[in-house]
């Protein structure tokens, strides 16, 4: 007969009652408990109940279990479950179940198992961290093959970091002189192009080298203040929190800026018309916008992308008169049309008046279709404003403008009263504009480069591990450059680890074809853009990369492997 215990709930249950409710669970599904689940004794029940710790029990004899006159009862692990708690019929067995005269495995008894277990997944005399590295996929986390070409594809996204590595040193990339830093501004300025050899014998030595990777470094920035980054944008509030800000609460200090910065960006778009500028970015703090010259990327007329979008600055877009497309969306519907499966979500094609006609038309032909109410005007509207607020603020909603709808886009953006933060720590503050050349108003800045030396452990030992980080905003002839140099200074051997801003990557999609250039005619129209002749011929490339972008890089022997 149950009793009550003062200061226990009425639904308290005691452990044996807990275990003969388990077994009861276990026969009723047809499985055999262990023998190591018997019932508590009675000195073990008043110090379970008391809270007091208890000793597991002790693994039954060998003789017992493998030999004699029948199955014993097997020795329980006791660091299986460290409460030593017996299983309940939902959870997991550590081991297949096992008939009744089947011996136990030879690590029933012991802590073997796991030992066992995690040398095959860690082999002795491998440091964790150089597996990691090793690991087919690690870099990427990806078990997609990685693809293999003599040159890498274009990648129009932005870098934060790279992380270089490679058996020989980069000594070369650090204490630069004054007279190899200021000849590698002039290079840059006077957009002089560098050619290494195949292989440098002392990289250390060579002042070609340390000067073209100074004039790698270089970028150009608007607005600039020394106590904000002003990259990336996007996200930037909790970074720019509590830095000084005078302009936040004064209307003239703003209106002045953005008067500045208009000035800045009419500058930037009338070289790229010219083709001196090859592309450069706008950076607000819910969007950035890539411009490209006519004939990078495969397109015969400037292009410019913008992501992410909302439908709110769509419909501003459609109302100043600037015709765009939405290729992933409009690319996803051809495919589901072809295939006849549904939309995925946030890629619907928003159904048109024709599409609703052309529904209708089954419903004439079987003479019903007066009898059908057919939805109306406001209806439809709503539907289709549903289908394109899903892909609000996605990798979806990028869009592509292109021709002279570009100069529209420009006098557009200039005129966006919600392309200013109106509140919070950017407010007021103008979109950051990126370039790789000079243009009006710009800042000359310099991406951080820091080299490291390490031991690492391998199976032979330690080797020394040499690594070079960049960090910064890193363009796409930024990132063509650094490779080129270091094949030459590591003897085509190096390992590469990118951080890519991810609301960028989008802009690797392909555009729709319109008759592409020809290589020499771009080459010829774009030769005063700044660009490195090798620089240009990747950019000029159709994307092939999609919505991914670069993450990892490996050079051996001059050849080139990345996934993506």
């Amino acid at each position: 007969m149950a009793f009550s215990v003062p200061g226990y709930s009425p639904s308290f249950k005691k452990p044996p009652e807990t275990l003969r409710l388990r077994r009861k669970r276990v026969r009723s599904l047809g499985a055999d408990l262990s023998a190591g689940e018997r019932p508590e004794p009675e000195p073990r029940r008043a110090a379970l109940a008391a809270g007091l710790p208890l000793r597991p029990f002790p693994a039954a004899p060998a003789a017992a279990g493998r030999g004699g006159g029948g199955p014993g009862p097997a020795g329980r692990n006791p660091f299986a479950r460290l409460d030593n708690r017996p299983r309940a019929a939902a959870e997991p067995l550590d081991e297949p179940p096992r008939g009744p005269q089947q011996a136990p495995g030879p690590f029933s008894g012991s802590n073997q198992e796991n030992d066992l277990l995690r040398e095959e997944k860690f082999p002795e005399g491998i440091a964790v961290d150089e597996f990691i590295q090793t690991s087919p996929g690690s870099l990427s986390g990806s078990d997609t093959p990685p693809s293999e070409s003599t040159e890498l594809p274009a990648d129009w996204s932005i870098k934060t970091r790279l992380l270089f590595t490679s058996p020989q040193p980069f000594a070369w990339a650090d204490h630069f002189k004054a007279q190899e830093e200021a000849e590698g501004l002039v290079q840059h300025c006077r957009a002089a192009g560098v050619t290494l050899p195949r292989s440098l014998q002392d990289p250390k030595l060579s002042t070609e080298l340390r000067c073209a990777f100074q004039q790698s470094l270089v970028y150009w920035l608007h607005p600039a203040f020394p106590w904000l980054t002003l990259f990336p944008r996007i996200g930037a509030d909790r970074r720019m929190s509590g830095k000084a800000s005078p302009w936040a609460d004064d209307e003239t200090l703003q209106r002045v800026l953005m008067n500045d910065w208009s000035v800045s960006f009419t500058s930037l778009y009338n070289l790229l018309k010219a083709k001196l500028c090859p592309y450069f970015y706008v950076c607000t703090y819910q969007f950035t916008v890539l411009f490209r010259a006519a004939g990078l990327a495969g397109s015969g007329a400037a292009t410019a992308l913008m992501s992410p979008t909302t439908r709110g600055v769509r419909e501003a877009m459609r109302n100043e008169g600037i015709e765009f497309s939405l290729p992933l969306i409009k690319e996803r519907g051809r495919e589901t049309r072809a295939s006849g499966t549904s939309v995925g979500h946030g890629e619907e094609q928003a159904v048109s008046d024709e599409d609703e006609e052309e529904s209708f038309s089954w419903l004439e032909e079987m003479g019903v279709r007066d009898k059908i109410k057919k939805p109306d005007i406001l209806s439809i509207k709503l539907r289709k404003e549903k289908h394109e607020v899903r892909t609000d603020h996605r990798p979806e909603s990028v869009v592509l403008v292109k021709g002279a709808n570009t100069f529209m886009l420009l006098n557009f953006l200039i005129n966006c009263k919600s392309l200013i933060a109106a509140s919070g720590p950017q407010a007021g503050l103008p979109p950051t504009l990126l370039s790789p050349i000079a243009f009006r108003g710009a800042t000359m800045q310099v991406l951080k480069a820091r080299s490291v030396s390490v031991k690492t452990q391998a199976v032979s030992g330690y080797r020394d591990q040499f690594s070079l980080e960049i960090t910064g905003p890193v363009m796409p002839h930024a990132l063509h450059a650094m490779t080129m140099l270091l094949r030459s200074s590591q003897s085509g051997s190096f390992s590469a680890g990118l951080s890519t801003h991810e609301p960028t990557a989008v802009f690797n999609i392909r555009p729709p074809a319109d008759g592409a250039p020809e290589k020499g005619t771009v080459r010829e129209e774009l030769a005063r853009c700044g660009l490195h002749a090798r620089t240009l011929e990747q950019l000029s490339q159709a994307p092939t990369l999609g919505r991914s972008a670069l993450r990892s890089v490996e050079v051996r022997d001059y050849s080139c492997s990345w996934r993506s």
